[in-house]
C-alpha cells in the first residue's frame, strides 16, 4: 500500500521577514524577489491617538450607580446559580437513593419547639 503525499508547489511556501517598527529604513520582500522601501511614519508610544474631545463632562455619580447595580446583579446571579446547583445535587442524591430501593431517602424536617 502506497502512502499518499500532498502535492505542494513553491508558491504555497513563503518566508516573511518581520522587522520592528522602530527600524529607520524598513524594507519589504515581494514574491518576485524585488525589494521596495516602505514609508512608515513614527507613531507615538502613548494612547494620545485614541483620545477624543468630549462635549460634556463625565457623570461620575451615574457611573457609580451603574457599577453598583451591575455588582448587585452579578452577586444575585451568582447566588441563584449556587442555590440551583445545590438543589440539583440534592435532587440527584434523593433520586439515586430511591432508585437503589431504599425507603428512608427524603429528609423530614421537624420544627424546633
Amino acid at each position: 500500500m502506497k502512502t499518499q503525499r500532498p502535492i505542494s508547489s513553491d508558491d504555497e511556501h513563503r518566508v516573511l521577514q518581520f522587522r520592528p517598527r522602530t527600524a529607520p529604513s524598513p524594507t519589504a520582500s515581494r514574491g518576485n524577489g524585488s525589494v521596495q522601501q516602505l514609508r512608515v511614519a513614527p507613531e507615538p508610544l502613548d494612547l494620545s491617538r485614541y483620545e477624543q474631545a468630549r462635549t460634556e463632562p463625565d457623570d461620575f455619580r451615574h457611573r457609580m450607580l451603574a457599577n453598583i447595580a451591575a455588582l448587585a446583579f452579578t452577586i444575585a446571579l451568582t447566588a441563584i446559580g449556587i442555590w440551583l446547583a445545590v438543589s440539583i445535587a440534592d435532587l440527584r442524591r434523593t433520586q439515586d437513593c430511591v432508585l437503589m430501593g431504599r425507603r428512608d431517602c427524603v429528609r423530614i424536617t421537624t420544627p424546633h419547639i
